[in-house]
């Protein structure tokens, strides 16, 4: 089976957690792919929509198509699936206000697929308004990369540590205070972020680590307990939660607000805590770092409850819902 991958930016992150981790996967199974990036102009963008009768399918990775991009794309491909893992049909510096310059090319991008594979269930929900060929299929990480044997040997420091994009650092700024009431209390804690961008705290030092993909897991696997913030909209809801995982699979006690996903990855009392206001954030805080047998406990259930969420796991499922569309015998445009 051919398959034809479509995406605006394979460099982005979510290109590489939802796709291009499971490229193997998908050979070894007898998919073969090949990844196209959307050209601008609209005869160059032709000319690559005529390229897919030459497929067995497209895979289209959260793009929202225009009008007449989207009937080029049905006139020439066989199959269509549609594959995205953030509320693209909400604004995020908006999510309150409709947009409808997201929202009707979200529905047209959904109506026209074969099947629509979302991240998570809210997600999935909203694709379900106009197709009813929806799965869900949570965004999974390679678990032995974060290596949880090899910490290295501790600076009796507590590293409390965040990993994002520079357009979600905000999110971590909003629990600054609590974090200042952190540094005020106990002396020996850092906050470690991991990112393009950082900023400074009056009574906690900062570690700032440029992300990078080589260094990330160490960089977790170094640190203690790890942060996961979000405000409650619409567009957060969508959020896949992939920085929780990332926490588990190096064998960290989580904070995290309970939004979305983070409800269902975090595991109140077990894995870590999930609060709701700046107090729970201190009171959470503070209890794990006066017990460090609680992190370690909470870190190993955290590894534990992480392993379904493997790239061999999750990559196997992706095998099965992309066969069970591209063997169809039914044709998308014909």
């Amino acid at each position: 089976m051919e398959l034809l991958i479509l995406t605006n930016n394979p460099n982005r992150a979510s290109f590489r957690q939802r796709i291009e981790v499971y490229l193997d996967t998908l050979r070894e199974n007898g998919i073969n792919c090949e990844i196209a990036t959307f050209p601008f102009g609209y005869l160059a963008r032709w000319k690559l929509f005529r390229r897919a009768r030459q497929f067995d399918g497209v895979f289209l990775h959260k793009k929202k198509l225009n009008l007449l991009d989207a009937f080029c794309l049905c006139k020439y491909s066989k199959k269509i699936i549609y594959n995205f893992d953030d509320a693209v049909m909400y604004s995020e510096k908006n999510p309150n206000r409709d947009s409808w310059s997201r929202l009707i090319p979200f529905r047209r991008t959904v109506k026209l697929a074969d099947m629509v594979i979302a991240s998570n269930s809210y997600l999935a929900e909203h694709a379900k308004k106009f197709n009813t060929k929806v799965e869900v299929l949570p965004t999974g990480l390679d678990i032995k990369a974060y290596k949880t044997d090899n910490k290295i040997e501790s600076d009796g420091k507590i590293r409390l540590v965040w990993i994002g994009s520079k357009s979600t650092l905000r999110y971590l700024t909003e629990i600054k205070p609590a974090l200042e009431e952190i540094g005020s209390r106990f002396e020996n804690v850092i906050l470690r972020i991991i990112c393009d961008e950082f900023f400074e705290l009056k009574n906690m030092p900062v570690e700032k680590r440029h992300w990078s993909l080589e260094a990330e897991a160490a960089d977790l696997a170094a640190s203690d307990i790890g942060l996961a913030p979000l405000p409650d909209n619409r567009f957060t809801r969508g959020k896949c939660g992939f920085k929780i995982l990332q926490y588990a699979s190096a064998g960290l006690s989580v904070v995290a607000s309970p939004v979305g996903v983070n409800s269902e990855y975090v595991h109140d009392g077990v894995t870590g805590f999930l609060v709701t206001n700046l107090s729970q954030w201190s009171d959470r805080l503070a209890r794990l770092i006066k017990n460090p047998t609680l992190r370690e406990t909470m870190g190993a259930a955290g590894r534990k409850s992480v392993r379904n969420f493997d790239i061999a796991v999750i990559g196997k499922q992706l095998c099965i819902l992309l066969k069970k569309v591209l063997q169809q015998d039914d044709s998308h445009n014909g």
